[in-house]
């Protein structure tokens, strides 16, 4: 069994600054690709950051230059520093990652996250 948990949503003004954070857990051999999702209402899920165990990182271009993803590989932990953060940016983030498993040894499995909520008020 795996488990990402999320913690960080909350309530934050218009642009000002949030920070989350998603450990994951369990029969874990390795991880590839950590990275956030979001969706807002009516809105389709779309990809935010994502970063590979190497730490290469790509970002949704509405969020590129204000947010940040990093990743501790020791703690299997992702984090999304936000910044500048904008009335649009209001969704719920789903964090996700890519996970070789001892169950499931051969391939990759995505696992996500709760989804916390995130709303900037303007």
């Amino acid at each position: 069994q795996v488990q990402l948990v999320e913690s960080g949503g909350g309530l934050v003004q218009d642009g000002g600054s949030l920070t989350l954070s998603c450990t994951a857990s369990g029969s874990i051999l390795n991880i590839n690709t950590m990275g956030w999702y979001r969706q807002a209402p009516g809105k389709q899920r779309e990809l935010v950051a994502a970063i590979t165990s190497g730490g290469s990182t790509n970002y949704a271009d509405s969020v590129n230059g204000r947010f940040t993803i990093s990743r501790d590989n020791a703690k299997n932990t992702v984090l999304l520093q936000m910044n500048s953060l904008k009335p649009e940016d209001t969704a719920v983030y789903y964090c996700y990652a890519d996970i070789r498993t001892r169950a499931r040894s051969w391939s990759y499995t995505k696992y996500w996250g709760q989804g916390p909520q995130v709303t900037v008020s303007s």
